[in-house]
């Protein structure tokens, strides 16, 4: 099963580094499912929940967001939002 990496990052500290099967952001043109292989884009995101998921059919890790930018490249994702919390 290919991984991508995924990178979360607020402008006071580093929040999640990890590989994920897929990740789901909000970006501001709708949500976007993120796969290992994905084409490089660079997106802006609106308020949100960004799901990390470990494996395929696993259940995903919540991620509360606000806005932020995202960008999918060869190192994998990187997401630098403006506010990020854990949901409960």
């Amino acid at each position: 099963m290919a991984t991508i990496h995924f990178e979360l990052v607020t402008p006071e500290r580093a929040v999640l580094s990890t590989e994920a099967y897929m990740v789901e952001i909000p970006g501001s043109e709708g949500d976007m499912g993120v796969l290992a292989g994905h084409a490089p884009v660079m997106t802006t995101l609106r308020d949100g929940e960004i799901r990390v998921y470990a494996k395929d059919g696993s259940t995903p890790q919540h991620i509360a967001v606000r806005g932020g930018f995202a960008e999918i490249g060869e190192n994998g994702l990187t997401v630098l939002a403006e506010r990020a919390d854990f949901a409960v």
